[in-house]
């Protein structure tokens, strides 16, 4: 029986999920903030700067420091009208250090910095008066807008502390506002603050006695079923195989620090293609001690060798030549495992020394795969003229035993006209049906871009030109076939072109999608869709809403970690648009337009907290059944939307409150939209 549905209809029935730890205890709240009432104090003098000048704070020492370190000048999630920047006063170059006044510690303080990351150069501290120890220190995100830290200061309440302000740093800066003490401290009027800051993470001491899930569970901004890095950064999936059984996934990995470095392989694998177990580092860059040299082993393809059954990797060999002059800047290299855990690399290496002439822009992240037409092994490897991008085509020439060590160059196998960058990275080229798709990522303008078309064995004609996600944040797809003949793919849920990285005052940046299961969409474009076993990753019954009317806003459920099913019934809907609205609050929310006129999909993030703000746009195709289905992956600080046409949106958002959970709909213009059912299931932690 069709239910109609009106705003603020009781719950009853419906789905509110909370991200718990095994203890029992909530994930994104600190035990002992819940407690903030116990111990406040008044927090330092002027702790938002709004005098206009450094009243109540004394220069230690430097330059950096003085009547124009305060400002008027606007920065997103600022408090009032002034704030704190260290580079104003006399340059980037300056240095310098700022004490606050003497105060005593309440359980909690918060307060919001901006600036540059450099844990040890450039960061907000809290000092115990009475010796002089740094108890809390916290750097910034390399971006000019503010995000609040929340520290945990209850086991020196009532003891006299005082903050500081280091830049010690020649090319960065540090900027500071809004200091809170007590309960203040971590709520906005009605809302929460999430807990964010290095020292919320689990510490060395008591890391080994958590479980991955557990220790990926405290932190609020932390994908739950999607992999990341625990500490560190990640970017490009690489490597991507099914081998012994198992999933294997590789990444570029820095774990050093949360941004981009010299580029190692992290390992992972898995059962059944949604939950990940660690593995050792699988590959290493060549210069580790020189923390200058970003000379490091860049994104490639894995291969299981006919003959022996080993794993073998193929990858660029980057080199830093500023530091190496005389080198190759990039070169393809091998590495083969027989246990799937430890790499050798080959002795033999590279396996391709140097670039043909029509790779003047770059030459990199070689994709090995298997030719039908031939029956041989070809390579493909993104580069570029420095005009147009374009993707350059190897086949194998070696006995059987090292056919994937002996190289021949074919040729271009595609080449572009110049307006999707001068620079492809990340080519992937393989057959679907009677198609073969191509994809690749621009390098100016960070877009991944697919064509569909034919291949005569050393060229590609296209056909089809399409995004490969509509949507912000996805980038260097890797695709493989499983066991099963699937053609699977992987996307990295960031980008280049942002600044926004809140997690990284956690000690980490950077997620990868789940796994996607591509095909040939009815328009001939490519389409994708997670994989069935995505269902495994369930915690809980899944909770049917059944046929619904939608009027005026309708409140589905409470949670940051679920899947979204829907579908909705073109025909008898009589609504101009209507909105999905996720990680909502009073404060902030994701929107999910549909326009029925135009059949396009819009997701607005222009008031989603801390992540990058802006709208994006994909026309969906008109189903010939009128049913629109939608397939909506919610996880903490990601979002990933597919449409029943084959369309894939991809976006990372970043809550500042932890109220902003609500999942709701909204028909437009006083009218309806009509949901055959709507379904909304809890999901839990993607780690072994």
């Amino acid at each position: 029986m069709t239910k109609t549905k009106q705003y603020k209809n009781a719950l009853v029935g419906l789905l509110s999920l909370a991200s718990v730890l095994p203890d029992g205890t909530t994930a994104s709240v600190l035990p002992r903030t819940q407690e903030c009432q116990k111990h406040q104090y008044p927090g330092p003098q002027n702790p938002s700067f709004e005098t206009g000048d450094l009243s109540g704070w004394k220069v230690v020492n430097g330059t950096a420091f003085g009547k124009s370190s305060v400002t008027t000048a606007a920065s997103s999630q600022q408090v009032g009208k002034q704030f704190l920047s260290t580079n104003l006063q006399d340059g980037e170059a300056a240095t310098g250090t700022l004490r606050s006044s003497t105060f005593k510690a309440s359980s909690v303080m918060s307060f919001l910095i901006g600036g540059n990351y450099d844990p040890a150069n450039l960061y907000v501290g809290l000092v115990l008066e009475k010796d002089g120890t740094l108890l809390f220190s916290q750097t910034a995100t390399n971006d000019e807008a503010l995000i609040r830290i929340v520290w945990d200061t209850s086991a020196y309440a009532g003891q006299n502390v005082y903050m500081v302000v280091v830049d010690t740093s020649t090319t960065g800066h540090i900027s500071l506002d809004d200091v809170r003490t007590g309960c203040d401290a971590l709520k906005d009027g009605p809302h929460t603050f999430n807990i964010l800051g290095q020292s919320n993470q689990p510490t060395s001491k008591n890391l080994t006695a958590l479980s991955a899930a557990s220790r990926y569970a405290v932190d609020p901004t932390r994908p739950q079923y999607h992999y990341t890095p625990y500490q560190g950064w990640i970017n490009d999936p690489a490597g991507l195989i099914q081998w012994g059984g198992k999933y294997h996934l590789f990444n570029q990995y820095n774990p050093v620090a949360p941004l981009w470095g010299p580029m190692y392989w992290s390992h992972a694998e898995s059962t059944d293609a949604v939950h990940w177990r660690d593995l050792p580092v699988a590959l290493t860059p060549p210069y580790v001690n020189n923390t200058q040299d970003t000379s490091g082993r860049y994104t490639g393809s894995a291969v299981k060798n006919q003959d022996t059954g080993a794993l073998q990797l193929i990858y660029t060999d980057a080199t830093n030549v500023t530091y190496h002059p005389h080198a190759v800047p990039e070169v393809v290299s091998s590495a083969v495992s027989i246990d799937g855990i430890h790499f050798d690399l080959y002795s033999g290496n590279p396996i391709v020394a140097e670039a043909p002439a029509s790779a003047s822009a770059g030459f990199r992240d070689p994709k090995v795969f298997w030719d039908p037409t031939a029956n041989n092994w070809k390579m493909v490897v993104g580069s570029g003229d420095g005009h147009t991008g374009n993707v350059q085509l190897y086949k194998s020439t070696g006995p059987s035993s090292s056919e994937l060590l002996s190289w021949e160059y074919v040729g271009v196998l595609h080449q572009g006209d110049g307006s999707r960058g001068i620079m492809w990275e990340c080519p992937n080229f393989f057959p679907i049906d009677d198609k073969w798709v191509l994809f690749y990522g621009q390098d100016k303008g960070f877009k991944g871009w697919y064509e569909v078309g034919s291949f005569n064995g050393t060229t590609f004609v296209s056909e089809k030109l399409g995004l490969f996600d509509s949507g912000p944040d996805s980038y260097a797809t890797q695709w493989f076939v499983d066991d099963a003949g699937r053609n699977l793919a992987v996307t990295w849920i960031n980008n280049w072109n942002t600044t926004k990285w809140p997690s990284r005052v956690n000690g980490w940046a950077g997620t990868q999608s789940i796994m996607r299961e591509l095909f040939i969409r009815e328009d001939g474009g490519l389409g994708q869709k997670p994989v069935e076993e995505v269902s495994l990753l369930a915690s809980g019954p899944a909770k049917s809403l059944g046929q619904t009317d939608v009027f005026g806003t309708y409140e589905v459920g409470f949670t940051d970690t679920a899947r979204l099913q829907a579908t909705v019934d073109l025909a008898a809907s009589d609504a101009p648009a209507f909105t999905i609205e996720l990680f909502a609050s009073g404060a902030e929310s994701t929107s999910l337009v549909y326009n029925f006129a135009n059949r396009s999909l819009t997701i607005d993030t222009m008031n989603a907290g801390y992540g990058q703000a802006g709208t994006w746009t994909a026309t969906i195709a008109k189903p010939a059944d009128d049913r629109l289905s939608f397939d909506i992956l919610i996880d903490r600080s990601s979002i990933e939307v597919f449409v029943g046409d084959g369309t894939a949106m991809t976006v990372r958002v970043f809550p500042r409150y932890q109220e902003s959970k609500n999942i709701r709909i909204t028909s437009d213009g006083g009218k309806k939209t009509v949901f055959d059912d709507i379904v909304l299931t809890p999901m839990g932690s993607a780690w072994e």
